[in-house]
């Protein structure tokens, strides 16, 4: 039967009225009569037209549909154009996030119009179908990010560069002339300069050669590329950094208040070369402790409206990759004027406090410093003296560290969470190569720098937010209460296991969760409970809006002690000074800006720290294919569960469709995939033996099939059964 005579079968008529809709969706805003309709649909005869006809008419008065001209139809819009930012997906659709709606809206890859991630669009609303709100973008606003890390596929006459397709679904066309010299399978970044209506592909040009694939220099510049991060600073900068005197003038020292008799040190990981933190203390005759925050005063050497500061805002922030800093200030910023090195004049902001032997608070003071620091301690070297109470400056370090523990009792007290989350780090050779992988714990030493931090920290967000009727502008460090829904599903979920949480809000979750994370130390299900909590946890950002920090648990705090690393301590230190300084309020706008632009910067940065991590991980494992190991697994998904080595702690997937004894679901609310026919259950901590299967370096992923020599899947307690656990 010829296509033109094909009959409509009765079977499709029940979805006829969704075909319609699906072509009427790809094709935008453009309209069709119902001869064209049949011929699109295969059914361009008598009775096809009828047919097609009735569901139109049908369409058109549930208001789906409407008619521009005689017979001819179009989608109807459900509320005429919104406009927001386009999020691409690896299939070559998109999502527009907008305000303006309360859900996001789908946009079909024929309707995107060559909008790419980041870019805000004006976006045409279908009427809304199956619960989704679709649309179609008519108009790019201002274009988004369109530099993208590739591979080179060069040809005789043109080249294509590979772009991962999470970031662009395209191959981005490069005509020779603009390819740099890269060389076919080099890594690149590569800029879209055009793309006309008509072309299928992105035209491109590359401005950059990263290197050879699999080098490490490559790699890690590739990491920061694709992430938008810079990895070196322009020769103008670099120049207007060396310019700066590295002599502090006797008329400075006398406007600040002079601790260079004090006796002050630092304390800070073996290999840092940026110490933006110190601490002092005197011991006063009535018992108590004069005890001193010292924190780099970078604001002193990077000035408001000057081009230094313009890079250093853009940066926000410093990046920390597997094997190296992308430091947010040039060097002799971060490594030398500001870095407070011992025996070295360093000027400082700072915030004293006199505390009595319990650490209690009978006074304090802010304002500009001088400093001399008198030793140089790595964590190791503090740790070793709070551990034997001997060495260098024992008094100072021991009399700290039992203020800290007695300021850390009381925090948890009132309400902080006690989250110890370890830290992935590698041993790396000289050329990059990871040599060995370990946990980074915190110890008594960390936790000394991190009370006096956090009490520096809360002490200033207090003086400016609550000790000023009405609070002027302030950036403050916020932290959202848990999401509800992902509490109470955690709650559930660890009832089965014997365990309670509160989850009325506010102190009494956080106690409720403090009391659970000490029950459960040492226990299987522990980086279970851990993973799904942080999860319930929502992100803190940066805002001029103080809404407190629920996981510190306290009403006010900022980000004050890391103005080498961070530009929100910098504009912190600034704020502070001209309220000192009894000034007017800052100017609210400009600051909640800096505050969002701060806030995407480190995610960016920590995305790409993870990224490197992952990297290193999968490179560390590639000699080892074919190997079986065994792990625990550390994340469940609907595509598989993952799973961290426990000699390596690399992570790799065991994708479901591995899982051949049985057909697998994914029991979202229960943590586990479970088999429809045996039962069998795969849930987080369950202990597997696997067997590496792939490496793959440019997606950073390792694949794992499970061994045939497993053991039994018992559950995360003694005596629990998944099995029952994953079917109530």
């Amino acid at each position: 039967m010829s296509k033109k005579n094909k009959q409509f079968p009765d079977a499709r008529k029940g979805d006829i009225t969704l075909q319609i809709l699906t072509l009427f969706r790809q094709n935008g805003r453009k309209a069709f009569n119902c001869k064209q309709l049949a011929t699109k649909l295969g059914i361009n005869n008598k009775e096809g037209n009828h047919t097609v006809e009735t569901y139109l008419n049908i369409l058109l008065e549930k208001g789906e549909l409407e008619e521009v001209q005689r017979g001819k139809f179009r989608l109807k819009s459900r509320g005429g154009y919104i406009t927001g930012v386009v999020e691409l997906t690896s299939y070559g659709s998109a999502y527009v996030v907008s305000g303006e709606v309360h859900e996001d809206i789908f946009v079909a890859a024929a309707n995107l119009n060559h909008a790419l991630s980041g870019d805000t669009v004006k976006v045409y609303l279908f009427a809304k179908k199956n619960q989704r709100l679709e649309g179609e973008v008519v108009e790019i606003l201002s274009e988004g990010r369109r530099d993208f890390v590739g591979i080179v596929e060069r040809n005789k006459n043109y080249a294509f560069v590979v772009v991962d397709k999470k970031h662009i679904p395209y191959d981005v066309f490069v005509p020779l002339d603009d390819l740099q010299n890269a060389k076919n399978g080099q890594k690149v970044v590569v800029r879209v300069v055009d793309w006309s209506k008509r072309a299928r592909n992105p035209i491109g040009e590359v401005i950059e050669v990263l290197g050879d694939v699999g080098d490490n220099e490559t790699e890690m510049h590739a990491i920061l590329a694709e992430f938008d991060l810079p990895y070196r600073f322009s020769a103008e900068v670099e120049r207007i950094a060396d310019s700066i005197s590295e002599e502090i003038s006797a008329e400075e020292i006398s406007k600040r208040r002079d601790f260079r008799d004090v006796c002050t040190f630092t304390i800070d990981p073996e290999d840092a070369k940026d110490f933006d933190d110190a601490l002092s203390i005197e011991f006063q005759a009535n018992g108590n402790f004069r005890v001193g925050v010292h924190i780099a005063d970078v604001t002193h050497y990077v000035r408001p409206d000057t081009k230094l500061e313009e890079e250093t805002r853009l940066r926000a922030t410093s990046v920390y990759l597997v094997d190296r800093t992308v430091p947010m200030l040039p060097e002799k910023l971060s490594n030398k004027l500001c870095s407070l090195r011992p025996n070295e004049e360093k000027l400082t902001f700072s915030v004293v406090f006199d505390l009595s032997p319990e650490a209690h608070i009978v006074n304090e003071w802010f304002g500009r410093t001088v400093i001399n620091s008198n030793r140089r301690f790595t964590y190791e070297e503090a740790q070793n003296v709070i551990e034997t109470g001997e060495g260098d400056l024992k008094n100072e370090i021991l009399t700290m560290d039992m203020l800290a523990k007695k300021l850390r009792a009381r925090r948890f007290e009132k309400g902080s969470i006690a989250f110890d989350r370890k830290e992935v780090k590698f041993r790396i050779d000289e050329q990059g190569k990871p040599l060995g992988v370990f946990y980074k714990e915190s110890k008594d030493s960390n936790k000394l720098i991190e009370e006096f931090m956090l009490l520096a920290n809360k002490r200033v967000a207090e003086f400016v937010g609550k000790q000023h009727k009405p609070a002027p502008t302030f950036v403050y460090r916020i932290h959202d209460n848990p999401d509800e829904s992902k509490l109470s599903n955690f709650a559930q979920f660890i009832k089965k296991f014997g365990y309670r949480l509160n989850t009325s809000g506010g102190k009494q979750t956080a106690n409720s969760l403090n009391a659970l994370l000490t029950q459960i130390q040492g226990k299987k299900e522990a980086q279970l409970f851990e993973t799904l909590a942080v999860r319930a946890m929502a992100k803190a950002a940066y805002s001029t809006t103080n809404i407190g920090h629920f996981g510190l648990a306290f009403p006010h705090y900022t980000h004050f002690t890391s103005p080498i690393r961070r530009y929100p301590d910098m504009m912190v230190h600034r704020l502070l000074d001209r309220y000192l300084q009894k000034q007017k309020s800052a100017s609210f706008e400009e600051y909640e800006e800096n505050c969002r632009h701060s806030s995407s910067r480190e995610q960016l940065a920590a995305n790409a720290e993870r990224a490197s991590i992952k990297y290193k991980q999968v490179e560390f494992m590639k000699d080892h294919i074919g190997e079986e190991f065994t792990g625990i697994i550390s994340g469940i998904t609907e595509r598989g569960f993952f799973v961290e080595l426990s000699d390596s702690l690399c992570e790799g997937m065991v994708p479901i469709r591995e899982l051949t004894d049985d057909q697998y679901l994914f029991d979202e609310k229960n943590y586990c995939l479970r088999g429809r026919f045996t039962h069998r259950t795969f849930t987080f901590g369950d202990e597997v033996r696997v067997k590496i299967v792939r490496a793959d370096l440019l997606k950073r992923q390792l694949d794992f099939v499970l061994s045939p020599l497993n053991p039994p899947q018992g559950g995360l307690g003694a005596g629990t059964n998944l099995v029952e656990l994953c079917n109530e």
